[in-house]
This record gives C-alpha cells, structure tokens and sequence, in this order.
C-alpha cells in the first residue's frame, strides 16, 4: 500500500507491503532511515532548516523543520518499533537550489546543512546524499527490501 508523506510529515512503518513515497523534493530535504534487521523503514519530508523564533508550531509539526524532524524520525523508528540506531541505514535526498540567481534565502542549501548537523549531533552517519542541483524529486522506499527509487524532474522556476 502506498504511503504518502507530506511536507512536514514523518511515517515510519513495518509492513512489508507498504511503500512510503514523497513527492516533489525542491528546496525540501527528505531523510530516508530504514533497519535491514527488523524491516521498517521511515521517511521524513523536513521543509526548513529551524523553526522561527517569531512563531512556534513546532508542536503542531515538528517535521516541518530539519532540527526537530531529523531526532523526531529517530526517535520513533528506535522507540516504537524497537530498532538499534546503529543498524540503520540513513540516506539524505533534495535540497534543490532555485534557478532564481537572486535567492539570497538559499533555503535547499540550508535544510541540507541543518540535515547533517542534526544527524552529526545524535552521532549518526548517513550511507549516501544525492542533494543540491536543479531537480525536484520523487521518491519511493520500499519497507520490505529497503529499495529506493527516484525520479527527477527539472525545476520550472
């Protein structure tokens, strides 16, 4: 069964049947964790680096942000389904960057930096990064093999 995962959204699952999917990586970063010993695998789609200190949803999504959402997935494929975080295989994908030459936010940039820090301070490692360039992306894991598929497709803007 397909699984979608939203901006800001986190889904983690152990049925072999499922495959968790996210559309439409641009500047969005998304973190793919996956245990080949227990078969579960989780998705993250993280669309800003850090949460605003003028407003606080961090709550209502603690996905939406890479500070928060990276501990988040972590902590549920370990806690819930009883993973040990050094039999997981992460992966990093997105992060485009805008064809808009005058993009003084550089937010692709940034949600990849904030992805690997939040990894580096819960001392985890990631297996591969396919991020940055011009491509928006589609991607599919597979919970019972781990399998990954993506699709890539030029930026409009």
């Amino acid at each position: 069964m397909d699984r979608v995962v939203g901006i800001g959204e986190c889904i983690v699952s152990n049925n072999p049947l499922d495959i968790i999917k996210t559309y439409a990586l641009a500047s969005c970063v998304a973190v793919t964790v996956y245990s080949f010993e227990k078969k579960v695998a989780g998705m993250v789609h993280i669309a800003l680096p850090e949460r605003m200190k003028t407003y606080d949803n961090s709550y209502e999504k603690p996905c939406y942000y890479a500070t928060l959402a990276v501990p988040f997935l972590i902590h549920k494929i370990c806690d819930n389904y009883e993973c040990n975080i050094r039999e997981l295989e992460i992966e990093i994908f997105g992060g485009a960057c805008s064809k808009n030459k005058n993009d003084v936010f550089q937010i692709g940039m940034r949600n990849i930096i904030a992805t690997e820090k939040a990894l580096h301070n819960l001392n985890l490692k990631y297996k591969n990064i396919e991020t940055g360039g011009n491509d928006s992306r589609t991607l599919e894991l597979e919970v019972f093999s781990g399998s990954k598929k993506m699709i890539k497709q030029p930026l409009i803007i």
